[in-house]
């Protein structure tokens, strides 16, 4: 009797173990993966918040004025005597035509070199030419400062389009992401890329401006920037920016 009631006894104490056991190993295994997807996720969100927490400082968008040539004494091609000239250096990636040109000095605006940016961000199907909104240009020269890059080149993806441009585009493939009331048509937008500067870096160094619309075109690797209402929205890829409404998958302002 003694004998058996050992017997039992060890057999309890071995299912006992064997479970304290399993329990152990279960409990062990769950710690480890609450620390794992503890860790992953506070990497996540650490990578998240250092891409995005780092303000982006520098030169701000301040509108220059056309040149009244009574108050001023400006007259066609003569340049003010002072003040901080505004340069743009552009390569047009459809043309092949390169511009280099200061188009305002100081807060006057150049006519002479207005006329040329418009000419060469004209529809490049139809050759038309629309005077582009002067503050468009000073977008980009202070997103180029901001970036480093005051003298590097912008490559133009697409400056105007005509009306009729701009719907046989949309009609022509959905993967366009080209918007219905484009900015591209009133002169008030640019769809480019910086040599050197990632498209994602690009889109955030226009964004911290707050000048206007930012579009941004991970697969076609270019970032639209306007003039239009303050907005931002992606096409292709919904890019995750906490704290900021987007329209991943299509275009409001392209």
């Amino acid at each position: 009797m003694q004998r058996l009631c050992a017997k039992g006894f060890a057999a309890v104490a071995a299912t006992t173990m064997l479970m304290l056991g399993v329990t152990g190993l279960s409990w062990a295994k769950s710690v480890r993966t609450r620390v794992h997807a503890g860790l992953h996720s506070t990497l996540h969100t650490s990578s998240r918040s250092k891409t995005h927490s780092v303000a982006i400082t520098g030169e701000e968008v301040v509108p220059g004025v056309m040149p009244d040539e009574i108050s001023s004494g400006v007259v066609s091609g003569e340049l003010p005597e002072d003040g901080k000239p505004y340069q743009l250096r552009m390569t047009n990636l459809h043309t092949g035509e390169s511009l280099d040109v200061v188009y305002r000095i100081g807060d006057t605006y150049i006519p002479e070199a207005l006329d040329k940016l418009n000419y060469f961000l004209r529809d490049h199907y139809t050759q038309d030419v629309v005077h582009y909104e002067p503050k468009e240009f000073d977008v980009l020269h202070a997103m180029m400062s901001r970036l480093g890059q005051a003298s590097g080149v912008i490559q133009v993806v697409c400056g105007y389009r005509t009306p009729e441009t701009n719907e046989a585009l949309r009609h022509a493939s959905v993967k366009t992401g080209v918007a219905e009331h484009s900015q591209h048509m009133e002169g008030h937008a640019i769809d480019l890329r910086v040599p050197g500067v990632s498209t994602v870096q690009l889109r955030n160094t226009a964004l911290s401006l707050h000048a206007g619309g930012v579009g941004y075109y991970p697969v076609s690797q270019f970032v639209h920037v306007d003039v239009g209402p303050v907005r931002e929205w992606a096409f292709g890829v919904t890019p995750r920016r906490p704290g900021h409404k987007t329209h991943g998958g299509r275009a409001t302002g392209m």
